[in-house]
């Protein structure tokens, strides 16, 4: 008998450990990110899955053209997913003869569907601390993989 739960324990503890590698892995590295919706047509379309990596939002490695996930700004629950236009210190134009000056700890998030997007141009520029990830790849579907990356 003790010889048993001692191999049941084994085999638990041996389970936690790679649950742990893989919440780590997840919450620190990078993850998959299924994406819903059509505000980043034609790059990216609704149930594509993406490789993200958490590294460079953390160390503010993010610039321009990079796409990025981040928690919407109107709703925390939703995850976006969006193209950096500008960075602080950016002048963007707003409308026909208007700018917006983007402030510091900020970026501006557009998606590449501007006809079918709510983004900063709906709310504003977007604090950087709500920046998840980075988009490297498109994983899925198969056929259309390729690098997301400038």
């Amino acid at each position: 008998m003790k010889k048993i739960l001692l191999k049941v324990f084994g085999s638990v503890g041996y389970v936690v450990q790679y649950a742990c590698l893989a919440h780590c892995t997840f919450e620190y590295i990078g993850d998959f990110v299924l994406c819903a919706g059509p505000s980043m047509e034609p790059t990216i379309y609704s149930d594509d899955i993406l490789l993200t990596e958490h590294i460079s939002p953390r160390f503010s490695r993010i610039d321009r053209g990079h796409i990025v996930i981040a928690k919407c700004p109107s709703n925390p629950k939703q995850h976006i997913c969006k193209r950096v236009k500008g960075l602080p210190g950016d002048k963007i134009k707003t409308g026909f003869n208007s700018y917006e000056i983007v402030p510091r700890g900020h970026v501006w998030l557009e998606g590449d569907n501007s006809s079918n997007s709510a983004d900063s141009r709906s709310y504003g520029p977007v604090p950087q601390g709500l920046i998840r990830s980075r988009a490297l790849c498109r994983v899925w579907p198969l056929k259309d993989m390729k690098l997301l990356t400038n």
